[in-house]
């Protein structure tokens, strides 16, 4: 009788309650109500219907509910689900098959998330330097690159590691114009975003390309490029730093590549690949047969025209954009990005702007501060685009 008077208590609270009782405060919900489905590039709530500019923080490459992802999940469910990785499974070796087509890389390991790739590819970097005394990772300021005692001490940013110290030692980040001087013969590598997501959507200089390779060729470290944000396609190449010059020797990925699904990979040659060994390394649900049925289907999309049409209506947006910017200077101060990984940078208040977007049915993003972040799904169309941009020039 007390169970069934406590599930009338529960179901008589609205859902906004509900959550406040039952999962730890750790988001801002948007104030848009309770998701009902979604399509394409639209999520559908009780409350109205909304463009997603942000694809699910850059996951939703194909948008959503794709239909062939949905059938390949479907298909793929009625075979298994999960095996763990002591078994040979054909979606997990295709994947990887298609990664090292587009990239031009070796080796590929699997793993869950973004954050978890980036944890391995730490420690592949101390494996691989572990028999020569190099042990030090130097990141960036201004970073991001997850939640993990790893990801923290490479990055410099109060809001993410206050209270959660002391982490890791031999790890730190520095200033860019800086890093010359931080390096040593006991430097393993150098972790850093192509273009900096939560840092503002700010991209690396061909400078600092060039100094990075002279730092690695001076002292033997390694460059991990941390793609996760700007990758699979994002940018109208699979891999940002393509575009940039940059040569990286390990590659993290995740968010688009599992299509909606939870998936992470760590990239690399076979020279720094072979640091693992087998019981050195390892994970439970990395590689999941269903998250890599997803992640064919994203890969197949992205090398069946998908980065030709980013580049196409990337640069039809840029120049929206830049009109908004020629046209209100006192409000706008800088256009940032490639492809469709866009930060906004505005002289207003940032989040103003973002909320009445939102009363208009338009998801954004606020980061760094006062940027306008838009990663909208690959397959969003110029009539959905367009609408976006005349709505903001409205409220400018």
């Amino acid at each position: 009788m007390e169970a069934i008077l406590e599930q009338e208590v529960i179901t008589a609270v609205t859902l906004e309650e509900r959550e406040h009782q039952a999962l730890f405060h750790t988001y801002d919900r948007l104030t848009i109500g309770a998701v009902t489905h979604s399509e394409g590039s639209y999520i559908y709530t009780d409350k109205g219907k909304y463009l997603d500019l942000i694809s699910g923080l850059g996951v939703n490459a194909l948008g959503y509910s794709h239909p062939k992802i949905i059938s390949a999940i479907e298909d793929q469910a009625r075979r298994y689900l999960h095996l763990s990785n002591l078994y040979l499974q054909e979606p997990q070796i295709s994947l990887a098959e298609k990664i090292k087509q587009q990239s031009g890389f070796a080796k590929v390991f699997f793993c869950n998330s973004g954050t978890e790739a980036v944890e391995g590819a730490l420690k592949l970097a101390r494996k691989y330097g572990s028999g020569i005394g190099k042990f030090e990772i130097i990141g960036l300021e201004n970073a991001f690159h997850g939640r993990t005692f790893g990801a923290l001490s490479v990055m410099d940013k109060p809001k993410y590691r206050n209270g959660f110290t002391p982490l890791v030692e031999g790890m730190h980040s520095v200033s860019a114009d800086k890093l010359d001087m931080a390096l040593s013969e006991r430097t393993a590598a150098i972790i850093l975003e192509v273009i900096q997501g939560e840092g503002g959507i700010r991209p690396i200089s061909s400078e600092f390309v060039s100094l990075l390779h002279k730092l690695r060729d001076t002292y033997g470290c390694l460059i991990i490029a941390d793609e996760i944000q700007s990758g699979i396609g994002r940018t109208g190449s699979f891999f940002a730093f393509e575009q940039y010059g940059l040569i990286p020797d390990i590659v993290v990925a995740a968010k688009a590549l599992g299509g909606g699904l939870p998936l992470g990979a760590i990239i690399a040659n076979d020279d720094v690949a072979s640091a693992f060994t087998p019981g050195v390394h390892g994970t439970t649900f990395g590689g999941n047969a269903l998250s890599c049925t997803a992640g064919n289907v994203v890969l197949d999309e992205i090398g069946n025209g998908l980065m030709q049409y980013v580049k196409e209506i990337s640069e039809w947006l840029f120049a929206k954009l830049h009109a908004l910017k020629a046209a209100y200077p006192d409000q706008i101060s800088e256009i940032r990005g490639s492809g469709l990984m866009i930060g906004i940078e505005v002289k207003t208040d940032a989040k103003k702007i973002h909320q009445a977007l939102l009363e208009r049915g338009f998801i954004t993003n606020v980061t760094a501060g006062n940027v306008l972040r838009l990663l909208p799904p690959l397959v969003i169309t110029k009539n959905e685009l367009s609408s976006f941009v005349n709505s903001l020039a409205e409220l400018l």
